[in-house]
C-alpha cells in the first residue's frame, strides 16, 4: 500500500496535468472563436463589450469653484486643498 506522501504526490502530478489539458483546451477555443468572429465580421459591441478607449461614464458636472484660480470639483473622491477645510457652501456654483 502507498504511503500518504506517494499518494499525495501523485495526486498533485494528476492535477497539474488536469491544469495544463485544461489551458491546452481553452487555447484551441480562444483561437477557433477568434477565427469565427473574424470570419463573420462580428464586432465586440455586437458580443456586449464596450468599444475600445471609450468610457462608460461622462464627468460628472461641477459643483464647486475656487474663486482664485478658477477651478472646479464635482464633490467627488477627495476635497481639493484649495478648499482649505473651509464650507463647502462658500465654494458652491
Amino acid at each position: 500500500m502507498a504511503s500518504y506522501e506517494e499518494l499525495k504526490a501523485q495526486a498533485d502530478a494528476l492535477m497539474k496535468q488536469a491544469e495544463e489539458a485544461r489551458k491546452a483546451e481553452n487555447r484551441e477555443i480562444i483561437a477557433d472563436l477568434k477565427a469565427i468572429i473574424r470570419e463573420k465580421g462580428i464586432t465586440a459591441e455586437q458580443l456586449g463589450f464596450a468599444p475600445a478607449g471609450k468610457g462608460s461614464r461622462k464627468p460628472a458636472p461641477a459643483k464647486y469653484r475656487d474663486p482664485v484660480s478658477g477651478a472646479t470639483w464635482a464633490g467627488r473622491g477627495r476635497t481639493p486643498k484649495w478648499m482649505n477645510g473651509g464650507s463647502r457652501e462658500a465654494y458652491a456654483l
